[in-house]
């Protein structure tokens, strides 16, 4: 923790602002881009960067995890994207909060490390860059153990709640098309036949929270950064990890995002769920 010295760093007040200077803005689409975010690629003096648009009207992630102010904008903000180990790569270079006809906006601007990224599709990953993945989240749960949050970014709460079956019912009362939400009312539902035993422990938690969160809140906590989906992640030629789409961090269990990167990436693990729980090593 003696490591850790939050410097503030500038954001711009308009994307204007923000892409100064840029030319042959493209809109880019991901098979894999499952929150509604925008992408896009601009070239600034002749480097390419990625521009991610941020927006609650446009993002049910954010909505579903009450994201109203923009963490990954927060996270650049307050310092702690630079503070993190020398391992993770965050590849933002600026950020930017404007208002806009549709409410309040926000923008990252990105190196556009496209080349490093590991490619959409359902193939597993080589062994290597695996445990590798595990290495550098294990080394940034560590660099932030009992690291306290005091820049207000997601409550542990909302962490657990993310994929709550009422996301469904806000969702479908706002009129949103994402099939995700819909997905995730399908699953509650189907859980007590497909796994009667988890279905009895877990579905009183979806009324009364409390007993777990004083559970887990007695145990180490650390800095959680980001989703550890495969096609967010990606391996430098120097070896450093590109940790991409931060949208859920916050002060935690290490086991929390263990058991993320576990449950997103099933199908593309190169050994076991067990061997891969015996791999990491804080």
């Amino acid at each position: 923790r003696s490591r850790i010295a939050l410097e503030p760093r500038p954001v711009a007040s308009s994307l204007e602002e923000l892409l100064q200077g840029s030319t042959g803005r493209q809109l880019l689409e991901s098979g894999d881009a499952k929150s509604g975010a925008v992408l896009e690629r601009v070239v600034i003096d002749g480097e390419r960067y990625v521009v991610k648009h941020i927006s609650f009207s446009d993002d049910w992630l954010m909505r579903a995890s009450g994201d109203l102010t923009g963490r990954e904008v927060i996270l650049w903000e307050s310092g702690l994207l630079h503070s993190l180990p020398p391992s993770i790569d965050h590849a933002t270079v600026g950020a930017a909060r404007y208002d806009s006809p549709d409410g309040p906006r926000a923008a990252l601007l990105m190196n556009d490390v496209g080349p490093w990224l590991v490619p959409e599709g359902d193939a597993k990953l080589p062994l290597e860059q695996h445990l590798h993945f595990l290495d550098h989240m294990a080394e940034l749960h560590a660099w932030f153990w009992e690291w306290t949050d005091t820049v207000g970014l997601m409550p542990l709460a909302k962490r657990y709640l993310l994929l709550h079956p009422d996301v469904e019912l806000s969702e479908a009362a706002l009129g949103s098309e994402e099939p995700i939400p819909k997905l995730i009312g399908e699953g509650w539902r189907l859980l007590p036949n497909r796994a009667p035993r988890t279905a009895k422990i877990v579905l009183p938690l979806l009324t009364d929270l409390r007993p777990f969160l004083k559970a887990v809140e007695a145990t180490p906590q650390t800095l959680l950064i980001g989703d550890w989906k495969a096609t967010n992640l990606g391996t430098e030629p120097d070896g450093r990890t590109i940790l991409l789409d931060r949208a859920f961090p916050g002060v935690g269990p290490a086991c929390s995002e263990l058991a993320w990167y576990l449950a997103i990436n099933t199908d593309r693990l190169p050994h076991s769920k067990e061997d891969t729980i015996e791999a990491y090593r804080i």
